[in-house]
């Protein structure tokens, strides 16, 4: 396999392209257009390996219809929810992803948020952009410190850790749900307290941030119920997955001030996002930024030229996803 051919549904880093262009015969959108399925299928007609994103919803549907000729997804992006996991392996395509390279790029936005939305800087900039600032008075723009705030993380695996991590250095009280818990000595190191239910947690929080995979189980996992269980005065931040939270149920909580403030990074429906957060002030809307550093995205693109000259060489692949 040493003239394999891939292709790549999105344009990607120079660096990366220009390995590809090295190692493989490979086909590349210059035009960073997002590709139908059917010029997916078009562009997969005799490759081996195709490279997607996020933006790519490759369901059973697409999969069944790529050619035979695919053997591998070697996805660009640590996240696998658009990819029907079954489906590939049902067709006998290796998926590989991108983990560990986005944990800090992820966490540093996420702790940006979870500092920005409490002191209102957005609502801040806007007032001081568009002149209608009046100067300072003592009670003009009065947000909330955040240090010995109760910070309660979704989700503690890597990014989550990371995102405990910066906390502690704000003074913040570190609170976490997560399917299991975490080996004690790590939990000692991060000086973070579990929580098994996630309905207690929630209720006792002051800043909430959402860390964990979107699954089948995680769909929603902040519906209209669970946000209702948050203080008036918390402040929920997202930068994993758009469809783990109910979006128009948020919407409704913080145009009435049920919840405080949020700041998101993703959205159920994107590029698309529900029409109502964008009317709000006390809502931070970023456009998917988590990995989008330099060093992040070329990180993420090594891995994805790593996994594929792995299974070309018929090695281990680092970056193995499993069913």
């Amino acid at each position: 396999m040493s003239n394999l051919t891939i292709a790549a549904t999105r344009r990607l880093p120079n660096l990366t392209e220009a390995k590809m262009v090295e190692f493989f015969d490979a086909r590349l959108n210059s035009n960073d257009i997002a590709l139908t399925d059917e010029k997916i299928i078009a562009a997969c007609e005799g490759a081996q390996i195709l490279v997607p994103t996020v933006t790519d919803k490759l369901d059973a549907n697409l999969i069944r219809a790529l050619p035979d000729s695919i053997k591998m997804l070697a996805n660009f992006g640590a996240g696998v929810d658009h990819i029907d996991l079954q489906a590939a392996a049902t067709r006998n395509m290796v998926v590989t992803n991108t983990p560990g390279v986005l944990t800090d790029d992820t966490a540093d936005l996420a702790m940006a948020l979870l500092l920005a939305v409490p002191r209102r800087l957005a609502e801040g900039s806007r007032l001081a952009r568009t002149g209608e600032w009046d100067g300072w008075t003592p009670t003009f723009m009065v947000g909330h410190r955040v240090s010995g705030k109760r910070l309660g993380i979704i989700g503690m695996g890597r990014i989550g850790q990371a995102v405990a991590k910066r906390a502690r250095g704000f003074d913040m009280e570190i609170n976490y749900h997560n399917r299991r818990r975490i080996d004690e000595n790590i939990e000692s190191d991060l000086g973070t307290t579990y929580w098994e239910n996630l309905d207690e947690m929630l209720a006792q929080m002051d800043l909430i941030s959402i860390n964990c995979p979107q699954t089948p189980e995680t769909y929603h996992l902040l519906n209209a119920d669970r946000l209702d269980l948050l203080q008036s005065h918390a402040v929920i931040v997202n930068t994993a997955r758009g469809g783990i939270m109910d979006e128009a149920a948020l919407a409704d909580r913080l145009a009435s001030g049920a919840i405080a403030g949020a700041g998101l990074d993703v959205y159920e429906n994107e590029p698309k996002i529900h029409p109502k957060l964008c009317e709000l002030n006390n809502v931070i809307l970023v456009p998917h930024l988590g990995s989008a550093t330099h060093e992040g995205r070329v990180a993420m693109g090594d891995k994805v030229v790593t996994n594929i000259m792995a299974y070309r060489d018929g090695r281990a692949l680092p970056d193995h996803v499993h069913t």
